[in-house]
């Protein structure tokens, strides 16, 4: 979406990847990409793989980023199998959406038309045709926008400009420089970082750097095999470990004439680290291979032992000693990931072990399992852990439903995964992707599976959601006549559940209460706690919007008492919301927006942008009651970024539509057209984290001269503990290289708090940061010789 793309770019200035390792060379490669784009609009960086193409994209992405209003954008297109979520990928890294159900491509285009950004692709060339495809799109239709793709061969667009990255720059061995002139070369430079960074006692000397310059090369220059390579070091002295190499490549590349030299360097380079291994970590290397994107230990024990007794955290802990493996930790979770290079390694290993199928099939079982614990607990107290959990699973989910649509036996399998995602496709507003796995399972799976009347059901729901009127009663009725045929009264219920809502939504208030009753009825019958919260919420909504508002409010306390019991945040923020909207009706705001305000802190636990967006409606049309007039402008902003985030829109659902309508033209009436537009693209531009905060008011208001209180005068309090830290040393003068080494953190993290700030402080320049720091302290001191 527009807004909320412009305002992640202005909270965090792109999301560009951490380099956690120090960039060396490739001056000529920075200096070359830049000029390039001041003649062409697509520059693609090619070349084999290992030889740097991401972190050159990167670096050099970061220091155009200021070029750009919007800055600059990463997508990383390597963990996808399918062309055809291209596009689903990019507005998802972008945070893009639009209220269109049609096909994302217009819906990337709308909502890029009017951004001024550097948008990075990254590892184009196994999805090259669709990249070229949006590439082309956007060069036509988005004036503003830049595209820096990394691939091992061109995209093949109108106007594009290649730059080859070629590997690092080695000695000539028969022309050794002295000693002490190492450095000029950008390969030994790398070669010496990654060395210290395995034998941190590791230096350079008069006896080893004929060794080391030699070595460098017989690496050719390429630097994942000279990463790989450093870490020999441990083992090896450097004259040892280029003994060895030279012997090998000799070796090993005599039976590959038909492949690039320096790609028989690369591949004896990965060969000889491979064998280097005892078997116990070649097969754990192959094995892990199977996984899209990381993975933690849990699933790599299921998915790459034998059950024979293989440890395999001794593996990954040699795995990753060796570099072969790559750690990350996040908020206490360790996951590990195979670079792309090594992955592809490993699945031509597995191949050849004949063990394909076998592994692919215990990482489909792996994630069929998790995603079914999923469904059996979301009712409870872990929905925000889960929701996190399978956002960091997200592209083995992928994967693991590839792997099931496309089996004759696992048809069942496909089916029960794509429908005990539904919540978690819902809360992430993935819809259009969880409509995409639908269809295909659908399409995929023999007729006579007792799970495709669920598939169908749910299938419908996200046609619903979408507005996509015209799917959604052809669908239920193929889901009615398998569940009439099968005698299911569970998921009858939920039929009926849906039939109710759509009734609703359509503005027929007494077929709705009857079905949405006779749902409840079934559902209490079963003891099916979650059909029965969500029957509670909407017949609260219907009964409460309608002639008995007492009956809904008793019935949505009922939902909310349910939901806490069991520490659920879902249903319970929806029932909060819901209690909102008949209070409302009964002109009750200032107990309407205690309860919106709750469902919005529920909502933004789990992240679910359809119910924050519901919330932030329901909180502009209350501040209208209240004759906050600019805050109820900037909050129909808010809210309409976030309809746009989730690809739906407040016309999708007749029942509200009308008063949305209303609100918005009166509130545009009362401050006039000009006040309005402004506030409310103010509202677009927030990011959502400032937007949620703001709704809240979860910050400090201060009086005006007159005495009144001001939306002018909000200031966001208070800041995280870092920022606040940041921000006393912007205060005092410093840079942020000072800051950086000040604090011990990269200079990246120091501009990317100071983004930060700028934006939850609705300033544009460090001056005003040092303003609001010294206003803070004479705060601070009043307050303390007040009290």
């Amino acid at each position: 979406m527009v807004s909320t793309a412009n305002a992640r770019m202005r909270e965090s200035a792109g999301n560009l990847p951490a380099d956690v390792t120090s960039f060396v060379g490739r001056r000529r490669e920075i200096t070359l990409t830049k000029r390039l784009f001041s003649e062409a609009r697509v520059v693609t960086l090619t070349g084999p793989g290992g030889v740097g193409k991401t972190r050159l994209a990167v670096r050099v992405a970061s220091n155009m980023r200021r070029s750009f209003r919007d800055k600059a954008w990463f997508v990383e297109l390597e963990n996808l199998d399918d062309g055809a979520l291209v596009l689903d990928a990019v507005i998802e890294q972008l945070g893009l959406g639009g209220p269109s159900s049609a096909a994302g491509l217009e819906t990337i285009v709308d909502q890029l038309k009017n951004r001024e950004m550097l948008l990075v692709l990254d590892n184009c060339e196994h999805v090259i045709e669709d990249v070229a495809m949006l590439v082309d799109a956007i060069m036509r239709w988005c004036p503003g926008v830049r595209v820096l793709a990394t691939s091992r061969q061109s995209l093949g667009v109108a106007g594009e400009s290649t730059v080859v990255v070629p590997p690092m720059q080695v000695p000539d061995p028969g022309h050794l420089p002295p000693a002490e002139a190492y450095e000029q070369f950008a390969s030994v430079r790398l070669f010496v970082d990654r060395a210290k960074a395995a034998v941190p006692e590791f230096e350079v000397t008069a006896d080893n750097a004929d060794a080391l310059m030699r070595l460098c090369h017989h690496l050719d220059g390429n630097p994942l095999a000279i990463e790989l390579a450093a870490v020999r070091l441990r083992s090896l002295s450097l004259q040892q470990l280029e003994e060895r190499l030279a012997d090998r490549y000799d070796l090993l590349t005599e039976g590959r004439r038909g492949a690039p030299p320096r790609q028989q360097t690369l591949r004896a380079l990965i060969d000889w680290s491979y064998e280097l291994l005892d078997e116990r970590d070649r097969r754990a290397w192959a094995r892990m291979s199977a996984f899209s994107g990381s993975f933690d230990l849990s699933a790599a024990e299921h998915v790459a032992g034998d059950g024979k007794g293989v440890d395999i955290l001794t593996a990954v802990h040699s795995l990753v000693d060796k570099s072969v493996l790559m750690r990350e930790e996040d908020g206490g979770e360790v996951r590990y990931r195979l670079p792309h290079t090594l992955r592809e390694y490993g699945l031509d290993k597995l191949a050849e072990h004949g063990e394909t199928n076998l592994v692919r099939d215990r990482h489909c079982t792996f994630f069929a399992e998790l995603s079914a614990r999923f469904a059996a607990e979301w009712i409870g107290p872990d929905q925000a852990a889960w929701v996190q959990r399978l956002r960091n699973e997200q592209d083995n989910l992928r994967m693991a439903l590839r792997h099931a649509a496309e089996g004759s036996e696992t048809g069942g399998t496909a089916l029960r995964l794509v429908t005990d995602l539904w919540p978690y496709w819902g809360i992430r507003g993935l819809n259009t992707e969880a409509r995409h796995w639908l269809d295909e399972v659908l399409d995929n799976t023999p007729r006579d599976l007792p799970e495709r009347a669920k598939a169908l059901r749910v299938s419908a729901w996200f046609a619903l959601l979408q507005g996509d009127l015209e799917r959604v009663q052809p669908i239920l009725e193929r889901a009615t006549a398998l569940t009439t045929q099968r005698g299911d009264e569970i998921e009858r219920a939920y039929l009926a559940l849906l039939h109710g809502l759509i009734a609703f939504f359509s503005n027929d208030q007494q077929r709705g209460t009857e079905l949405a009753e006779e749902a409840l009825e079934q559902f209490r019958k079963h003891r099916e706690l979650a059909g029965e919260l969500w029957s509670l919420h909407a017949l609260g909504l219907i009964k409460g919007m309608g002639d008995d508002p007492d009956a809904g409010l008793r019935m949505l306390a009922e939902c909310i008492q349910l939901s806490t019991e069991r520490s659920e945040l879902y249903w319970r923020s929806y029932a909060q919301w819901a209690t909102a909207q008949v209070q409302m009706r009964r002109d009750r705001a200032d107990r309407a927006e205690n309860s919106v305000k709750e469902a919005l802190r529920l909502q933004r636990k789990l992240d679910n942008r359809l119910g924050i967006a519901f919330s932030m409606d329901t909180l502009a049309w209350i501040a209208h009651r209240q004759q906050r007039f600019e805050r109820a402008a900037r909050l129909l902003g808010t809210s309409s970024a976030l309809w746009d985030a989730v690809r739906s829109a407040p016309g999708f659902w007749a029942r509200f539509a009308g008063d949305h309508d209303q609100h918005l033209m009166q509130i545009r009436t009362a401050l006039g057209p000009e006040a309005f537009d402004e506030q409310y693209e103010r509202g677009r531009e927030m990011s959502l984290t400032h937007a949620a905060d703001y709704a809240l008011e979860l910050k400090r208001t201060r009086r005006s001269s007159s005495g009144s209180e001001s939306e002018d005068n909000v200031h966001p309090m208070p800041l995280t503990r870092r920022e606040r830290q940041i921000a006393d040393l912007v205060a005092q003068g410093r840079t942020n290289k000072d800051i950086a080494e000040n604090l011990v953190i990269a200079q990246r993290t120091v501009e990317g708090h100071v983004q930060n700030i700028l934006t939850k402080l609705d300033f544009t320049s460090r001056a005003q940061i040092a303003g609001w720091v010294a206003g803070q302290r004479t705060g601070d001191a009043a307050d303390t010789e007040a009290r």
